[in-house]
């Protein structure tokens, strides 16, 4: 055996070494409740004992125990940040060649901007991509190859410097590119654009057998598929090739607001149905459930001293209230005027309350990353990090009539915790291939309840208990109705629900595990696969 097959055999041997110990402590924690002082882990030579690029930390693991929902902690055994994307490859390797049984799980975290602990792994290893960064923009093919780890925020300013810009965007910039395409990444710009998922040329993945693969959609199609809005089941994505479009620099941004849900969805219908050059650049919308929400809500800044609105001139009689949402791209050479008039022609036809309009012109990078503005003032005050119950719902257009008589002026009331979003997105700019999943008409609705349970609510209908409660309600009424909804960022926690949510794709889905991640290593804060090991991809169950 020559020198370098020995050094290799020698790295692996260790790696495998330190995974066995890994699995023993996780055993005695979980069967006997064993507590280690993870203080003995330095006496593992790291990183020279496993040849990582990066490094393994056993010693500050509550760093990654909890996420931005702060509902869930689990504690991994240790936390690799990976110098390369062979780290990964090697890690995932080394636990799927350990044993089908042992146990041990790995999970891919990005920003921590879960809610309910996708990215945990309890007593497994959890991999701390924000270490593995990288931008690359081809301006003349009109793509940015983009390494898992890296936040939007970065993708943005890296690809304005070539004047050009991803297509689809998120609301909030700070999460990270594999952890938005493993779900689906969406905003405005999705009824043009479709989600981000949309809008990806190739991927580099890390299956859960540990294989380093390329894929598109002409290469390794079924993965390339897979992956995407997949939950991290079937790989870890260390590279996406997305496309870009050009950048615009200012933004017009347009609000109205309503009384009534039928005109709101009407004339949100209406935008996403025109053509592309005859439309808004961006259409979302919010509900305000009472009068309060309208000064407290982060997304109502626009009720302020330099643009005054009233409630008590709207005469809203304590009515439910519907904000419309929209922008128009433009460049700083464009003339004003002709903006001003693309504006008005596009607002003509809607039936909103006429003394509600309020618009603005920003630049456009201001315009994307108008939520981590509030972000700061919220840390500022001690409010951000706080358990976020969210609840995000794909509801289809022909049942959002019956969800708002049931839930906005129903069992919500007169309370609120947060913004409550709501915007259509047309079907057709998904695609079915991939695991991501939609209701059943052509176009359907996002609601997204971003509530916060806030330290001073203890007690109050908006404590974390309340509002969790509210979310189980809000799910029976689906179900008890029929509304067909699918829960987009999903977690559920019985193999039932899963089936239900993606009904005649399950089969599909487990096949691809089965295939992909055969022992059920990767993401097991997802609680999908969770005791069900090993999968056999010959006879899915």
């Amino acid at each position: 055996m020559d020198t370098s097959k020995a050094d290799n055999w020698m790295n692996e041997y260790k790696t495998s070494v330190l995974l066995l110990l890994l699995v023993v402590i996780s055993r005695l924690i979980s069967s006997v409740g064993l507590t280690l002082d993870l203080k003995l882990w330095p006496c593992i030579p790291y990183p020279q004992c496993l040849a990582f690029d990066g490094r393994m930390d056993s010693l500050n693991t509550h760093l990654v125990a909890t996420d931005f929902g702060n509902l869930d902690r689990h504690l991994p055994a240790a936390v690799l940040h990976p110098g390369s994307v062979t780290d990964i490859a090697k890690l995932v390797k080394s636990v799927y060649e350990l044993s089908p049984y042992s146990g041990l799980t790995v999970a891919a975290r990005g920003h921590g901007h879960s809610i309910h602990g996708q990215a945990q792994a309890l007593n497994g290893v959890v991999i701390e991509m924000r270490t593995l960064r990288g931008i690359h923009v081809d301006r003349a093919n009109a793509y940015v190859d983009v390494l898992g780890g890296e936040l939007w925020i970065d993708v943005l300013h890296a690809t304005l410097k070539e004047g050009l810009a991803p297509k689809s965007w998120t609301d909030y910039l700070y999460l990270s590119v594999g952890g938005t395409l493993s779900n689906a990444g969406i905003s405005g710009q999705a009824f043009q654009h479709g989600p981000q998922i949309s809008n990806v040329q190739q991927l580099e993945v890390v299956t859960g057998k540990g294989e380093i693969l390329n894929c598109s959609r002409h290469q390794n199609v079924d993965l390339f598929q897979g992956v995407l809005g997949g939950l991290g089941q079937f790989g870890i994505i260390t590279t996406a090739r997305i496309e870009l479009e050009p950048a615009p620099q200012r933004v017009r941004w347009i609000r109205v607001l309503y009384s009534d849900f039928a005109a709101f969805t009407r004339d949100q219908e209406y935008l996403i149905s025109l053509p592309k050059n005859s439309t808004f650049d961006y259409v979302e919308g919010f509900v305000i459930v009472n009068n309060e929400g309208l000064l407290s809500n982060w997304r109502s800044s626009y009720f302020s001293p330099q643009n005054p609105v009233k409630v008590s001139s709207l005469d809203t009689k304590g009515r439910v209230l519907y904000c419309l949402e929209m922008t128009k791209n433009y460049n700083e050479h464009d003339a004003l005027h002709v903006i001003d008039e693309e504006v008005e022609s596009l607002l003509g036809p809607l039936d909103f309350i006429p003394a509600s309009v309020f618009t603005t012109d920003l630049s456009y990078v201001e315009f994307l990353d108008r939520v981590h503005t509030t972000e700061l003032k919220l840390r500022s005050k001690g409010l951000w990090e706080v358990p976020h119950p969210w609840l995000n719902l794909f509801i289809p257009k022909s049942k959002i009539a019956d969800f708002d008589a049931g839930v906005f002026k129903g069992i919500l009331r007169n309370t609120t915790s947060g913004p409550i979003l709501i915007y259509p997105m047309n079907g057709s700019k998904w695609d079915n291939k991939t695991s991501a999943v939609t209701p059943d008409d052509e176009i359907f609705y996002l609601v997204g309840l971003l509530r916060s349970a806030l330290p001073s609510s203890s007690g109050s209908d908006h404590n974390l208990d309340s509002l969790i409660d509210q979310n189980n309600k809000i799910l029976q009424f689906c179900r008890e109705q029929g509304l067909g909804e699918k829960m987009y960022l999903p977690h559920y926690t019985t193999e039932a629900d899963w089936k239900h949510h993606f009904g005649s794709r399950w089969e599909k889905f487990v096949q691809r595990k089965a295939i992909y991640d055969p022992n059920a290593i990767l993401s097991p804060g997802q609680r999908i696969f969770n005791g069900r090991q090993p999968l056999n991809a010959a006879a899915p169950y």
